[in-house]
């Protein structure tokens, strides 16, 4: 699977007020990026735009997949993301959460439905509702739910949000064993969710051309 996001001339404003403008860059496959900034700078509103929630105000931007042009309506298809905005269905259980979640997406080879739950060492709460899980214990079935999904892009804003010591070492674990071989974006302002990309887009940098 290859996938690829071009940029061209970006920018996303709020009213008259520019968030970030001009960015040129073309985010590849296999590849880890950090989109890089201060609270409230604008880096999930580029991730929203990176994954076609959010339309551009100003350039172009373009998907690949495979050398082939994707259309913006079809992105979510080869996307899994995870961000602390994003809910859960806090009704249903644990269990119905995930085969919930993979009737979209399909799971990494080699993973099934007991084996994100052993994952998340969470055998037993699968009969468990959302409602009653910690926010330790959402954030780790968000990430686990994007991590063991099948699909060329991964995206994830401020990773281990809402996680422990111990929770921050399980993400660095999903990072080794599910991030390789997808083109992968983290928004962050911590070196520890980020230290292994390849790549760090600032989103700093394209303020002053607002």
């Amino acid at each position: 699977m290859n996938f690829s996001i071009s940029l061209q001339n970006i920018g996303r404003r709020f009213n008259r007020d520019w968030i970030f403008r001009g960015i040129d860059h073309t985010f590849t496959d296999n590849k880890t990026y950090a989109i890089l900034g201060p609270n409230g700078s604008g880096k999930s509103t580029l991730l929203q735009v990176l994954n076609g929630s959010l339309a551009p105000s100003a350039g172009r931007l373009n998907y690949f997949y495979n050398d082939t042009e994707v259309e913006i309506s079809e992105v979510y298809q080869h996307l899994s993301l995870a961000a602390p905005y994003l809910e859960l269905i806090e009704e249903f259980t644990l269990s119905e959460v995930i085969d919930f979640h993979f009737k979209f997406k399909p799971y990494k080879a080699g993973i099934d439905k007991n084996g994100v739950i052993e994952l998340l060492a969470m055998e037993s709460n699968k009969n468990k509702m959302i409602r009653y899980f910690s926010s330790g214990m959402k954030q780790r079935l968000k990430l686990a739910l994007a991590f063991c999904s099948d699909t060329p892009m991964l995206m994830l804003d401020e990773p281990t949000s809402n996680l422990d010591t111990q929770g921050v070492d399980w993400y660095l674990s999903l990072v080794q064993k599910f991030a390789a071989n997808r083109l992968t974006i983290i928004c962050s302002n911590q070196e520890h969710e980020y230290s292994f990309c390849d790549e760090r887009l600032n989103i700093s940098d394209y303020k002053q051309k607002a």
